[in-house]
């Protein structure tokens, strides 16, 4: 459906965009996740036509979005960072331009500009100027432009912001309504917003493509992943004469919290759950457990492990999203 091969943008001698290649399919919701300043608003100026790349192509099915723009674009539904509305127009009449704009045929503006109306709630203001509105609104009105015309394709860059809490929740619901019949890319920073809504994922730091996956495979990837984590009321040296006798462990990390208070951090060999075997060794010993619990690395984690530390994490092959980077790793 999307293809971008080998995409570079350079900005004098900053280079925003590099090296990204990456293949989108029908039907699901990706989500572009990275810092500020990590080239994701870059990367969808250059795939919906906005910016022209340095190198590299990019395919909006099977149209070149430089060499056939047109028929590239009319597959795509864009909301930019900053919407592009017309302060002076009524909220109406800006969608009935952007109707007219994107050449639907006259017998549907109504029905279409009345169902996306609905869609981003925008019934109450429809007949208020732009101008008028607070920036919550005005996301919504950019929104309800880029679904007029139901492309295949909708792309949002950061569609949550200005939003207030209950707005937030109402769009991410439209979101995943509109992915029942469309293809969803949105780009964020807030991390759980990408984890809530998307099926895949694409970290992308300093203009590189890190890692791509479903959140889930993202936290299982790197490694210790799953760990299990303990508070003994004991020093250091028992808690680790006690662990050192349990088969199965693979590294342990302890840290004193007080003369009588040790956490230990336990990864075991193959992710294998044995609370049961350390709950038991350490009652033998008449050593009372403060806490004893199973934890798994969270999304935080591995975005923190990835932009700060440039680790790679493989995607699995059976994956349908096929994500890959210059010089390998992904």
């Amino acid at each position: 459906m999307i293809e971008v091969r080998n995409l570079v943008k350079l900005y004098g001698k900053h280079k925003a965009v590099d090296h990204l290649n990456f293949r989108i399919e029908k039907g699901h919701i990706y989500g572009l996740l990275g810092p500020n300043g990590a080239g994701k608003s870059t990367t969808m100026n250059i795939m919906t036509g906005y910016l022209g790349a340095t190198e590299g192509t990019v395919l909006i099915q099977g149209h070149d979005i430089l060499k056939e723009p047109e028929s590239a674009k009319k597959c795509i539904g864009y909301l930019p960072e900053q919407p592009p509305v017309y302060m002076e127009m009524m909220v109406l009449e800006y969608l009935r331009f952007v109707a007219e704009m994107k050449k639907i045929p006259k017998k549907e503006r109504k029905d279409q500009i009345d169902e996306v109306i609905a869609m981003a709630g925008l019934g109450e203001v429809e007949n208020r100027l732009i101008q008028n509105l607070s920036k919550g609104y005005r996301q919504r009105v950019g929104l309800a432009q880029a679904i007029l015309g139901f492309p295949e394709i909708i792309i949002l860059d950061e569609p949550t912001v200005g939003l207030d809490p209950k707005q937030i929740i109402e769009i991410r619901e439209l979101i995943r309504r509109l992915a029942r019949k469309h293809t969803i890319i949105l780009s964020s920073h807030i991390l759980a917003e990408v984890r809530e809504v998307c099926d895949y994922i694409m970290i992308i730091s300093d203009g590189k493509l890190v890692a791509g996956d479903t959140p889930e495979n993202l936290e299982k990837g790197l490694r210790g992943s799953r760990h299990i984590e303990l508070q003994a009321k004991a020093p250091v040296l028992n808690v680790q004469e006690i662990l050192d006798e349990l088969p199965g462990i693979r590294n342990v990390e302890y840290k004193k919290e007080s003369n009588l208070l040790t956490t230990a951090r336990i990864e075991t060999r193959d992710a294998r759950d044995i609370r049961e075997q350390i709950f038991t060794a350490f009652a033998r010993k008449n050593i009372p457990l403060v806490t004893l619990k199973l934890s798994q690395t969270t999304l935080e984690e591995v975005f923190l492990e990835l932009t700060q530390g440039k680790q790679v994490i493989p995607l699995t092959a059976e994956k349908e999203m096929e994500v890959e980077t210059d010089g390998g790793g992904i």
